[in-house]
């Protein structure tokens, strides 16, 4: 079982496949057998998978060098990206830390300030760790005494992590290392940490199932066969858990998830003689985010009783909901974030997908709003309760991620930091639009362009969207868009149901049996643009990641006439598997799973990207885009699909796939890896929407 490699011809010429082999495979679900002919594909590990993968890259890796502009693009690419950035920094006993790139580093390098006008000393740089800055950063945490350094790091983009700890002093390493961590903070807590782990199935670590989530406590010095366990759910081994220390250093507060959202509190006391875990607010029907404590009480911005969400105060003596302490109510908007700063609140709302930022007092008064530079985002916001020194960072679809310092008291901002970029905003237009889909529901999108483009029908339109799992897309810079848009290209985004736009209705409207609505806004979204004359079928393109990559996989073979290419990356592209992989598992509150009903399964079947492929289709160009080490979507969903693609497709269209090494589903990926794939995907869609730049 295997593949055999063939030589592709040129773009616009006829392209010979590797062979897959179709295997008699077949399960039977709800009475109904269901053929899976590519599952050996699932074995990451066997010499036919590797051989297979070789082959598919290798008629890939022919077809795209022989794009006549790529390395021109790989080039504007590389121009477009080598600015120097700095992160928002955060402040720890009495120094203020951030992260530098020069502007061709692969990662980024942790600094440390005495003050905002002192000299930078390096703390930490993540690209001495390898040769090909494939190892990243994935956390920091100071310890509270300000002696260590408590890192996280990531190999080849997998979600398993490493920790580390470094002497802030002489930024020498002690010999404490602690392995098989994932999707954890570290928690500092007198001369240890806390952080949640899983158990690895050796040989299976990027595919087989994560169970038995575990909140260990590591002590400086000791081994982490002494790592003291904390809590598991005994009952349950399908549970995400992590911990945090209450201001007061009273409380380990523990979040319990059975999935992406919804979560129960658990609180164990860190004084006195009784050290039992007893649950304050039960799950998982609810998002509790705690942001601090105040009198006594652990604040949450929760959607408990209040889909747009609202602030609340609990008593950890008290914790039952009679006694809850409303402190800002749920408002017309979503409320997104919640920093506490000066003995004030800082909230950030989202107004139609734009940020907005208020000022109330601890008591629930709003006192004012903060005028931000735009109509953009507030990707994030540093602060401390007992400081009126505040940083955030902004940014829109033409405007670079810039930082700020926010005075609490005069209520004035001013620029901190602003990267220097090859790109005139004002040569372009970044607009808000509102379309109708499908059942009337009134849906956002965000159109970004030259200015002066002619509505002509004949306009290149990438059109991205995401739709799932509370995630809403807000309006950033993206500076691999940049090559793109010099060559007339149009950048649509579209906030579709399925995300937190619009609060936890907007998000539910998305999910499970509801999961269409989210591929009809996306359509819908396209007949738009084109009924509208930015574009037309042969000009449109289409591109999403991760449940966005679901999203292409699924319009494309619902809607194949609609575009004339197609880029699913790291897609969930096998609905009906999808949760026997790593931690799928805990996708199921957003799409239900094959044996929870045969309705269920009769849904999931119906727009399974790898289900929903017919033979003799001519589909759209499309390259399937994934990575060797992505342990969260297995890249098997891209191998399976690509290949029943190849299978099915008529061959007026390529049908390719691009499989990186040392990567994983994104997080952390070095700054050449980067520009790669972004060579790669932009020329394979400008080629195919018939673009010819001018680099």
């Amino acid at each position: 079982m295997g593949a055999i490699i063939a030589t592709a011809c040129s773009p616009g010429g006829k392209i010979t496949y590797p062979e897959t082999e179709r295997t008699n495979v077949n399960d039977t679900l709800w009475g109904e057998v269901v053929a899976d002919p590519y599952r050996w594909l699932e074995n990451d590990t066997s010499a036919a998978t590797a051989q297979w993968v070789e082959a598919q890259n290798a008629v890939t890796n022919s077809y795209l060098a022989d794009i006549p502009f790529r390395e021109a693009l790989r080039n504007r690419l590389n121009e477009v990206s080598q600015y120097a950035t700095e992160s928002m920094p955060w402040k720890k006993n009495g120094k203020y830390y951030f992260y530098r790139n020069d502007g061709v580093q692969n990662q980024s390098v942790l600094y440390e300030k005495e003050s905002l006008d002192a000299e930078a000393r390096m703390i930490l740089d993540p690209n001495a760790l390898s040769e090909d800055g494939t190892v990243a950063l994935s956390s920091v945490e100071i310890s509270p005494d300000g002696k260590y350094l408590a890192y996280a790091i990531s190999r080849s983009g997998s979600d398993w992590n490493e920790v580390f700890v470094m002497d802030l002093n002489t930024l020498e390493l002690l010999p404490d290392h602690v392995e098989w961590i994932k999707f954890s903070p570290i928690t500092w807590y007198n001369d240890g940490f806390y952080y949640s782990a899983f158990k690895p199935e050796i040989g299976k670590e990027l595919s087989a199932t994560n169970k038995n989530h575990t909140i260990y406590y590591h002590k400086l010095g000791t081994s982490t066969e002494q790592d003291r366990r904390i809590y598991c759910n005994e009952e349950n081994e399908f549970r995400y858990v992590s911990g945090e220390i209450s201001d007061d250093k009273k409380y380990l507060v523990i979040s319990e998830s059975a999935g992406t959202s919804g979560v129960g509190i658990y609180l164990q006391s860190l004084t006195g003689n009784d050290h039992s875990i007893r649950c304050i607010l039960p799950g998982y029907d609810y998002d509790y985010v705690m942001v601090g404590m105040h009198n006594g009480c652990l604040l949450f911005y929760t959607n408990d009783n209040a889909p747009n969400y609202r602030l609340i105060a609990v008593n950890p003596q008290s914790p039952q909901r009679s006694a809850w302490k409303e402190i800002i109510p749920e408002q017309d908007n979503v409320l997104s974030g919640v920093t506490l700063a000066n003995g004030r609140i800082l909230a950030s709302y989202a107004i139609d997908v734009m940020s907005h930022l208020y000022c109330y007092s601890m008591d629930g008064e709003q006192l004012y709003e903060v005028q931000l530079p735009g109509n953009g985002t507030l990707q994030g916001i540093s602060g401390s309760p007992k400081e009126k020194e505040v940083f955030y960072t902004y940014t829109s679809f033409t405007y670079p991620q810039t930082v700020y310092t926010f005075d609490t008291e005069s209520r004035e901002s001013e620029l901190y930091y602003t990267p220097q970029v090859d790109f005139d905003p004002e040569q372009y237009v970044s607009e808000q639009l509102f379309f109708t889909s499908k059942d009337g529901t009134r849906i956002p999108m965000t159109v970004t362009h030259r200015k002066g483009m002619e509505l002509d029908g004949k306009n290149p339109t990438l059109l991205y969207g995401y739709g799932g799992f509370a995630i809403t897309l807000n309006p950033r810079f993206i500076n691999t868009m940049i090559p793109f848009l010099e060559e007339g290209g149009v950048y649509a985004e579209v906030n579709l149901r399925g995300g937190n736009e619009y609060g936890e209705e907007w998000h539910v409207a998305g999910t499970k049996m509801q999961k269409q609505n989210v591929f009809d806004d996306f359509i819908g979204a396209a007949e738009y643009l084109i009924a509208q004359g930015y574009t037309s079928p042969a000009k449109l393109a289409i591109n999403g990641g991760s449940n966005g990559g679901l999203l292409v996989g699924a319009c494309m073979t619902q809607r194949p006439d609609l575009y004339a290419v197609a880029v699913p990356q790291v897609g969930v592209l096998d609905m009906l598997r999808y949760h026997r992989f790593t931690i799928g598992w805990g996708w199921a509150g957003d799409y239900g799973t094959a044996d929870d009903s045969k309705e269920m399964f009769r849904y999931l079947i119906g727009y399974s990207p790898l289900h929903t492929l017919r033979e003799g289709t001519t589909y759209p160009a499309t390259l399937v885009m994934t990575a060797d080490h992505d342990d969260r979507v297995v890249p098997a969903h891209s191998f399976k699909f690509a290949a029943e693609l190849q299978h099915c497709n008529d061959g007026i269209n390529p049908t390719l796939i691009r499989i990186d090494s040392k990567a994983g589903h994104g997080a952390g990926r070095p700054r050449h890896k980067i520009v790669d794939e972004k060579t790669d995907m932009f020329a394979f869609i400008m080629y195919n929407l018939g673009m010819n730049p001018k680099f």
